[in-house]
C-alpha cells in the first residue's frame, strides 16, 4: 500500500500536478476499468456537482449489495452491542451503581474517533494500491477491533475498560467508515435511497440479534464481547475479499499532503457548500437527542421496570425483536419511497417526528407495555430518518471524485460529536430534581432535539427536494 504524501516537486498554483495526455490515457487503460470515478478529473468548484457526478454511475450488482448489507450488519453489531449492553454489564461488575461512568467512557471513545476518522478518510482518498483505496483501511479497522475484545472483557479496572473501548470504537469505526466510503464511491443516485434503507435496517436489527445472542451468555463476559466481534469479522471479511474495488494506482493527488492541509481538512466552509452544511447541522442536533437515549437505555429499563442491570438483556431482546417490524417499515419503506418519489426531506421530517413521539411515550413509561410502545415508535422514526438521511448525505456530498472519504468523515462528525457531548451532558439532565435518575427529563429533551434537527434539514437544505 502506498499513500502519496508528497508530489515530485512543487505543485502549480491550482494545486494539480501536470500530467501529459498520453500518460493519463495509458494509466487509465492499464490500471483502471472504464468508468472509474477515481481517475483524475477536472475538479468542480466548491459545492458544485461535476459532470461525472451528475451522470449516473453504473448500477452496483445485487450480489455486491448483499455483501455491503452483510458487512453493515456485522459492523453495526460490533459497534452497538457493546454500547447498548456489554459495557454496562462490565461496568456494573467493576463499579456497581456508577451509571455516570458509562457516559464518560462512551464520550472518550467518541472523542477518539473524532480525531481518527477524518485522518483515515483523507489517507484512503490518497491511497494507491492494486486493491483500491478503501480496502486496506477496512482490514486495518478489523485488526484494531478484534484486538479490543480481550482488553474490554478482561479489564481489571475502569481505566483498562475505557482504553479497550477507545480501541474498539477506533477499530470498528474505521472498518465501518471504509465500507461507507465504498458506498459513496460506487452508488448511483437511483440506488442510494433503497440501499441506504437496507443498510439502515441492518444498523437497527444487528444490535437486536446481538443482544439476543449474548443475553444468555451474560455470565461469561468474554463471550459477551467476542460473539458480536466474531460475526462482524466474518461479514466484513467477506466484503473485503469479494466486493470489487477498482485499482487505484492510476490516481494522482491534486496537491501534496501537508500537516496544515490535514488540519484544515477537519473542517469546511459552510458558505461554499450550504446544503452539505445545513444537512450536517440538522443531523448533529437529531443525533444529539438520539444519543441521549441510547447511551442510557440499559439503566432506563432497569429503573422503570425495577430490574437488576444484568437482567435487562431479556427485556431489551423482547423490545428490540418487536421493533424489527417497525425498523423494517421505516428503513426499507422510507428509502424506497425517497427513490420512487425523488423526495427526501418530507420523509426525514416524518422520521424525526416519529422518534420524538416515541421519546415522549418513553418519558412517562413505568410499565412494560408503554416501554414497548415507546421503543416501537422510536425505532420507526430512527429507521426512517437514518435511511433517507444517508441517501441525502450522498446526494449533497461535495467533491465526490477526489475527497469522498474526507467529507464522509466530516459527515460522521454529526454523529460522533453527539457521542462525546450527549453522554457527558446526560448526567446533568438526569440530575434535574433529585436522585440523578430523571429519565423523564432526558427523554423529553431528546424529543425536542429530534424535532429541531429534522426541521433544520427540511427547511434549510435547498438543492434536494
Amino acid at each position: 500500500m502506498a499513500v502519496d504524501a508528497a508530489g515530485s516537486g512543487p505543485p502549480p498554483a491550482d494545486g494539480v500536478r501536470p500530467v501529459s495526455a498520453h500518460d493519463a490515457l495509458e494509466a487509465a487503460e492499464e490500471r483502471v476499468p472504464t468508468g472509474n470515478v477515481a481517475l483524475p478529473q477536472p475538479p468542480a468548484g466548491p459545492g458544485e456537482r461535476s459532470e461525472a457526478d451528475a451522470a449516473d454511475l453504473p448500477r452496483v450488482p445485487r450480489w455486491q449489495l448483499v455483501l455491503l448489507v452483510a458487512a453493515t450488519f456485522g459492523g453495526g453489531m460490533a459497534m452497538v452491542v457493546p454500547m447498548a449492553y456489554s459495557l454496562a454489564v462490565r461496568l456494573d461488575q467493576l463499579a456497581p451503581g456508577r451509571t455516570d461512568i458509562l457516559g464518560y467512557i462512551l464520550g472518550i471513545g467518541s472523542a477518539a474517533t473524532l480525531v481518527v476518522a477524518p485522518l483515515t478518510g483523507i489517507l484512503s482518498d490518497r491511497t494507491r494500491t492494486r486493491w483500491g483505496r478503501r480496502r486496506p483501511f477496512t482490514i486495518l479497522g478489523l485488526v484494531f477491533g478484534i484486538a479490543s475484545i480481550p482488553v474490554m472483557a478482561l479489564a481489571p479496572d475502569l481505566v483498562w475498560l475505557g482504553a479497550g473501548w477507545v480501541l474498539s470504537t477506533v477499530g470498528w469505526g474505521t472498518a465501518a467508515g471504509s465500507v461507507g466510503n465504498w458506498q459513496a464511491d460506487r452508488l448511483p443516485a437511483d440506488q442510494r435511497g433503497s440501499v441506504s434503507g437496507l443498510t439502515g435496517l441492518m444498523m437497527q436489527i444487528s444490535p437486536v440479534v446481538g443482544i439476543v445472542l449474548v443475553g444468555p451468555l451474560r455470565d461469561d463476559i468474554l463471550l459477551v464481547f467476542a460473539v458480536p466481534a466474531a460475526i462482524a469479522t466474518l461479514f466484513i471479511g467477506l466484503f473485503v475479499v469479494f466486493a470489487r474495488e477498482p485499482d487505484s494506482r492510476g490516481m494522482l493527488p491534486e496537491s501534496r499532503l501537508t500537516l496544515g492541509g490535514v488540519l484544515r481538512s477537519y473542517g469546511f466552509r459552510p458558505r461554499e457548500v450550504p446544503d452539505f452544511a445545513w444537512n450536517w447541522l440538522g443531523r448533529f442536533v437529531f443525533f444529539l437527542g438520539l444519543t441521549l437515549t441510547t447511551s442510557f437505555s440499559v439503566f432506563f429499563v432497569a429503573q422503570r421496570l425495577a430490574l437488576p442491570v444484568a437482567d435487562v438483556a431479556g427485556v431489551l431482546a423482547l423490545t428490540s425483536s418487536l421493533s424489527i417490524v417497525s425498523a423494517t417499515l421505516g428503513a426499507i419503506g422510507g428509502g424506497w419511497l425517497s427513490d420512487r418519489l425523488r423526495r427526501r426531506k418530507p420523509l426525514i421530517l416524518i422520521g424525526a417526528l416519529l422518534f420524538a413521539a416515541g421519546c415522549a411515550v418513553s418519558a412517562f413509561a413505568y410499565g412494560l407495555p408503554l416501554v414497548i410502545a415507546g421503543t416501537l415508535l422510536s425505532s420507526l422514526g430512527i429507521a426512517t430518518f437514518s435511511a433517507v438521511g444517508q441517501a441525502l448525505v450522498l446526494d449533497v456530498l461535495p467533491e465526490r471524485e477526489t475527497q469522498a472519504g474526507r467529507y464522509m468523515a466530516i459527515t460522521m462528525f454529526a454523529q460522533k460529536i453527539p457521542g462525546v457531548v450527549a453522554p457527558l451532558a446526560a448526567p446533568a439532565v438526569l440530575a434535574i430534581g433529585s436522585g440523578g435518575q430523571n429519565f423523564t427529563a432526558l427523554y423529553l429533551t431528546a424529543a425536542a432535539l429530534a424535532v429541531v434537527g429534522g426541521s433544520i434539514i427540511t427547511l434549510r437544505v435547498r438543492g434536494i427536494r
